[in-house]
């Protein structure tokens, strides 16, 4: 009998830690795919479908692609930026861990 508050306040530690956690990668997804329909806003020339998770390598090649001699504007490269350091942060913390447990059971998967 002394041992259910026990398990009771592990059990509802563990369960706010998933929680926290699982909000914090819906965050990071939700601002990659603002990011990305920002990129679709500026450059609609690239003929990427909006509100969709892209590398953003790719989209560097194609913005390359499309413009050689002329150069990137530095709003573009500063949502690049954005982009690289997001889907760092993202797969650097579905790695870790504790984190990596969140994500199998939320079905996250690398961006």
């Amino acid at each position: 009998m002394g041992f259910i508050p026990l398990f009771l306040t592990a059990s509802g530690a563990c369960l706010l830690f998933f929680l926290t956690v699982r909000q914090y990668m819906l965050g990071k997804l939700t601002f990659q795919k603002n990011l990305a329909s920002q990129l679709v806003q500026a450059h609609p020339e690239l003929g990427i479908v909006a509100g969709e998770l892209i590398n953003p390598e790719k989209i560097q090649e194609l913005l390359k692609e499309k413009a050689p001699q002329n150069s990137i504007p530095q709003s573009t490269l500063e949502l690049l930026r954005s982009m690289k350091v997001n889907q760092y942060q993202f797969n650097a913390l579905i790695k870790k861990a504790p984190y990596n447990w969140v994500a199998a059971f939320g079905g996250f998967k690398s961006i």
